[in-house]
């Protein structure tokens, strides 16, 4: 049987009123069928009443170049560790980082070593996730659930483009 999340915000403050809110997310398409459906109108998927919690973001997003000026592997891997440094101290939610796909047309060490090292901060515990750009589409089922916690991602120029030059992290 299909299995359907209720996903509580946990008191989000939204101009300094606190505000509850209930999304549901079908476990098969991602999509939210609205609190009453007992099946996803989406999908056609029976629904159960069960779920998890999880905080809203606060909605801040920021890009950043990480080939500008056509740098080495370790002068962007630098750049990148200090804008980490600095987002967490802006309160940041998200990135969008622009590594660049390469000039040999199956992918550049940037790009690579980047989402290397995000993997590493990620089983550290210092990002939460991160999206290469070619997944980044709203029909993606892991997306279509980020775009429910991170509405400011929903805006993002980068949605549905597919592209491998750019990564999302989620802090």
């Amino acid at each position: 049987m299909t299995s359907i999340r209720i996903v509580s915000v946990i008191s989000m403050k939204k101009k300094s009123e606190e505000q509850n809110m209930v999304v549901r997310l079908c476990d098969i398409c991602g999509n939210d069928p609205g609190l009453s459906s007992t099946r996803c109108p989406y999908c056609s998927s029976p629904l159960k009443n069960e779920g998890r919690s999880f905080q809203k973001s606060a909605g801040i997003h920021k890009t950043i170049n990480l080939e500008r000026g056509k740098p080495t592997v370790a002068q962007a891997l630098g750049k990148l560790e200090n804008e980490l440094k600095f987002v967490e101290q802006e309160r940041v939610s998200s990135l969008t980082l622009i590594h660049g796909y390469g000039s040999s047309g199956k992918g550049g060490k940037i790009r690579e070593e980047c989402r290397k090292t995000l993997e590493h901060y990620k089983s550290l515990g210092q990002i939460r996730d991160y999206i290469p750009g070619e997944h980044f589409f709203s029909r993606h089922k892991n997306v279509r659930q980020l775009l429910q916690r991170c509405q400011e991602l929903s805006a993002n120029k980068n949605l549905n483009r597919k592209n491998k030059g750019i990564t999302i992290v989620l802090l």
